[in-house]
C-alpha cells in the first residue's frame, strides 16, 4: 500500500524541479522573460488535471523560478500567484480535457499585463502586453501543454498512480 501523502509531496516536488528545469532552459533562449513569453515550464500547467499535488508544485516552482531568473520582487508574488490561480482553474476544469489550458491562459494574460507595466514599466498598452502574453501563454499551455497532456494520457495510471475506476475520465 503506498503513503498518499508521501506520494502527493512527490509529485509536487517533481514537478516544481521540472518546472525549474524547464523554464531556465526557457531563460537560456531567451523566451521566459518580457513581453512575449514562451516558457516551455507553462506547458506543466495542465498537470492539475492528473493531480492535485502539481498546484503546489507549479506554485512553488514558479516561485523559484521568478527568483532564480533575477525578477522584480512583485513579479515574483504576483506572477507566482497568477500560476496558482491557472492550476486551480485547470483542477477545477479537469472534467472538461479540452479546457484545461484556458484557466493559465487567462489568468497570466491579466497579471503578467499589469507586472510588464507597472512593474517593469515597459512602454506600451495593457492591451498589447496581454496580447503578447497571450500569444507566448496559447503556444506553451494550449499546444504544448495539450500535446503534453495526450502524450501523459496513456501513461496516466504509471506517472500519477491513477486508479483503474479515474483512467475512463481521462
Amino acid at each position: 500500500m503506498r503513503n498518499k501523502k508521501v506520494t502527493f509531496i512527490t509529485q509536487a516536488g517533481v514537478i516544481a524541479a521540472l518546472y525549474v528545469v524547464l523554464t531556465l532552459l526557457a531563460n537560456a533562449l531567451g523566451l521566459a522573460n518580457y513581453a512575449i513569453q514562451v516558457r516551455f515550464s507553462e506547458a506543466l500547467t495542465i498537470l492539475p488535471f492528473f493531480t492535485p499535488a502539481a498546484i503546489p508544485g507549479l506554485f512553488v516552482g514558479c516561485l523559484l523560478s521568478n527568483l532564480i531568473t533575477g525578477c522584480a520582487p512583485m513579479d515574483v508574488v504576483f506572477g507566482s500567484f497568477a500560476t496558482l490561480a491557472g492550476a486551480v482553474g485547470t483542477y477545477q476544469l479537469r472534467k472538461y480535457k479540452w479546457l484545461t489550458p484556458v484557466p493559465p491562459i487567462v489568468a497570466n494574460m491579466i497579471v503578467v499585463p499589469l507586472v510588464l507595466a507597472y512593474v517593469y514599466q515597459f512602454e506600451g498598452s495593457l492591451l498589447y502586453f496581454a496580447f503578447t502574453v497571450g500569444i507566448g501563454e496559447i503556444i506553451s499551455c494550449g499546444v504544448l501543454g495539450m500535446v503534453l497532456l495526450n502524450v501523459l494520457s496513456k501513461y496516466a495510471r504509471q506517472i500519477f498512480q491513477i486508479e483503474e475506476h479515474q483512467l475512463s475520465k481521462i
